[in-house]
């Protein structure tokens, strides 16, 4: 099985991105915990935008994007927990958004939501809850540039990663390989250095941490390197 990605960090190759997710970061000290993020050695940088709607938590606008934007040159991976989301993607993508990931329960148009991304130059990513139907999202997988599975509820950081989202994830891996190989596989909850392995094995290659490095007891720089070790071993 091959992979349309190769990363260079620390002059070692990789076939996987860390995103970290501010979701946990102490917002007193944003730009700084971004910048230890980035210095730990993340890929992305993960924002988590939640409306009180979709899920039942309220988090962060354009603005937050924006700051994140000044704080680094990593690329922005928002994920957007909202309702009615082709509302705000100008204003995300102008925040400095470099992927922008949709729910399919949001987005009774989705080939359009997608388009209308890239079209703004931005690179489009769908993502599901762990309720829904994973075949759901196959008659998109030849338009987006980023498949997001949720192995947690979404709305709050801290939680337990779900196994019975596993079989999604090999289901996904396959799907892409078949359909578009270049579309990356990201998955978001409870990813720790106990269960990023499991997500690895099955297919994934973008993970997205929070609690995990921006709570590790040690700091940004040993939560990093907790996971890391992990997908290297």
């Amino acid at each position: 099985m091959s992979y349309p990605f190769s990363m260079k960090i620390n002059m070692k190759e990789r076939d996987f991105l860390i995103s970290p997710s501010i979701l946990s970061a102490d917002f007193t000290q944003l730009g700084d915990q971004i910048q230890r993020a980035e210095q730990a050695g993340a890929d992305w940088i993960h924002v988590d935008v939640m409306d009180g709607h979709f899920v039942p938590n309220i988090s962060m606008g354009p603005f937050i994007v924006e700051a994140c934007r000044r704080a680094t040159d990593l690329p922005l991976d928002v994920h957007l927990m909202i309702e009615k989301p082709e509302r705000y993607l100008e204003n995300f993508i102008s925040a400095g958004a470099d992927y922008l990931t949709v729910h399919i329960e949001t987005c009774p148009e989705m080939d359009r939501i997608l388009s209308r991304i890239q079209e703004l130059g931005c690179k489009a990513g769908i993502t599901l809850n762990p309720a829904t139907a994973v075949d759901k999202i196959e008659p998109f997988l030849k338009l987006a540039d980023l498949v997001l599975v949720m192995s947690v509820q979404p709305g709050h950081s801290g939680q337990s990663f779900l196994s019975e989202t596993l079989p999604k994830i090999s289901w996904l891996r396959n799907k892409i390989d078949e359909i578009k190989p270049e579309v990356l596989l990201e998955v978001d909850g409870g990813i720790n250095p106990e269960t990023i392995r499991d997500a690895y094995d099955r297919g994934a290659r973008v993970f997205v941490a929070a609690s995990a490095i921006f709570n590790h007891p040690q700091g940004i720089q040993a939560g990093f390197d907790s996971l890391l070790e992990r997908l290297r071993g």
